[in-house]
C-alpha cells in the first residue's frame, strides 16, 4: 500500500512541476530538456519503488499512475473547473493588433517567437492577425483579419468548411 501512496504523491508532484513549466515550454522541448525529463522519469521510479524490483510493485505503480490518469481525464470531462485546473485554458497572446503583455510575460513568450509561429502558419505580418491564442497544448492559433474594401474584420474558418 505504501508504494501506491508514493506513486499518487509523485503523480501530483510531477503535475505541479509540469504546470509550472508552462504550456509553451512543454510544446517546444529542446534535446537537453527531453533528456532531462527522461532522467527525471528514472529518478521518480527510484523514489516510488525505493528500489523495490518486484513484479507486484511495478504493477502497483503502473496501475496507480494509469488510474490517476484516467480519473483526471474523467473529472476533466465532468467538471470545467477541474479541466481548467489540470489542463489549463486558452490564453490570448495577441489581440486587436497588439501583444497581450501579461499573457506573454506569464507564459514566457517573446514577440519574435510569436512572429515565427505566425510565419509557420503562412502569416507574414502580425498586423494581419486579429487574435492569436496560446492553446492548452502549447500551440498558437491565429485568427486573421479579412481586408475587404478598406475594412478590417476578423476572419476564421469553420471546421470542414473552407474560408470564403
Amino acid at each position: 500500500m505504501d508504494i501506491v501512496v508514493r506513486a499518487a504523491f509523485i503523480f501530483l508532484f510531477v503535475w505541479l512541476i509540469l504546470r509550472g513549466m508552462g504550456k509553451r515550454e512543454l510544446a517546444q522541448l529542446n534535446p537537453f530538456e527531453l533528456v532531462l525529463l527522461i532522467v527525471i522519469g528514472d529518478l521518480i521510479q527510484q523514489a516510488v519503488t525505493l528500489e523495490d524490483h518486484s513484479l507486484v510493485g511495478a504493477m502497483a505503480i503502473v496501475s496507480t499512475l494509469g488510474l490517476l490518469t484516467v480519473a483526471t481525464s474523467w473529472l476533466s470531462l465532468r467538471s470545467s473547473w477541474f479541466a481548467r485546473l489540470f489542463e489549463g485554458e486558452p490564453a490570448p497572446v495577441w489581440k486587436d493588433g497588439r501583444p497581450v503583455e501579461e499573457t506573454m510575460r506569464r507564459e514566457r513568450i517573446r514577440l519574435e517567437e510569436l512572429e515565427a509561429e505566425a510565419r509557420k502558419q503562412g502569416i507574414a505580418r502580425l498586423e494581419d492577425v486579429h487574435l492569436a491564442t496560446l492553446e492548452e497544448d502549447g500551440t498558437i492559433s491565429f485568427l486573421r483579419l479579412e481586408r475587404d474594401g478598406g475594412r478590417d474584420e476578423p476572419r476564421g474558418t469553420e471546421p470542414n468548411r473552407p474560408a470564403t
